[in-house]
């Protein structure tokens, strides 16, 4: 790979490969994922989509092969380059919270016992993006799904990442939540050139707002545009179906090829 390719380069797998002893989660994934793009990770449950996303974040290491993330080993890069949002499932809604000191634990890494004034202006910052700064005194156990994930969303944008990885962000809310979650991501994209990497089980989602979409069943099996790895050839080798060609028509606007 030449030096541009490099730059233009925001996540570089090669070869990459994720064992956990016989079982391999990952097998020989390669691929390129530029800067800028919103690509969606679609593929059946134990497809080895969250190893991925936590090989990537330098939570696990490859067995065999590399995984680059702005040209670094994901253990040396700067962890205010990334934004996550994990799924709702992961969140006790009994913890007593208030939605600004959620937002504040994504500056520091860490639960704030005492949030400073830099510290408010910037976390106010990031809820007014998302459209929810009148939600910073409340708990977040009061939340709706789609309440909840905007302060998430604000969490994730509060240090203005390059890269944002979502682990299935549609999870728990409802189809107006989810309108809204896509508008705030594209508009983060958009005004930030930042980088969108999200884990999905709907394919009608991924072919819409995506720019490229990964299709795993440990190999990879499509990457590139919706258009082409969402064709049928691709999903039928990755879940061992697809449905009628007429649900694809429907779905997709178009019929599925072979």
């Amino acid at each position: 790979m030449n030096t541009a390719d490099q730059e233009a380069a925001a996540i570089e797998l090669r070869g990459l490969t994720v064992c956990f002893g016989e079982h391999c989660a990952l097998e020989d994934v390669s691929l390129t994922v530029p800067h800028g793009a919103f690509v969606a990770i679609v593929g059946p449950n134990g497809a080895g989509k969250s190893t991925l996303i936590k090989t990537i974040l330098g939570l696990v290491k490859p067995s065999r092969g590399e995984v680059r993330v702005f040209s670094k080993p994901p253990e040396k890069l700067d962890p205010s380059l990334i934004g996550y949002v994990p799924q709702f499932k992961t969140l006790d809604r009994s913890f007593p919270a208030l939605a600004e000191e959620l937002v504040a634990s994504g500056l520091r890494r860490a639960w704030p016992v005492r949030i400073s004034r830099s510290e408010r202006r910037r976390v106010g910052e990031a809820l007014a993006r998302v459209g929810a700064e009148h939600l910073a005194r409340r708990s977040v156990s009061r939340f709706s799904g789609g309440e909840l994930q905007r302060v998430y969303l604000a969490r994730a944008f509060v240090r203005n990442p390059k890269l944002v990885i979502l682990d299935e962000p549609a999870t728990g809310i409802d189809v107006m939540g989810e309108a809204d979650m896509y508008r705030l991501l594209e508009g983060y994209q958009k005004s930030s050139g930042a980088t969108l990497l999200m884990i999905t089980h709907d394919w009608e989602a991924a072919y819409h707002h995506s720019t490229h979409v990964i299709v795993l069943n440990r190999r990879l099996i499509g990457f590139g545009e919706p258009q082409r790895a969402l064709s049928e050839k691709c999903l039928r080798q990755a879940f061992g179906h697809v449905g009628h060609e007429h649900t694809l028509s429907l779905t997709f606007g178009r019929r599925g090829s072979v």
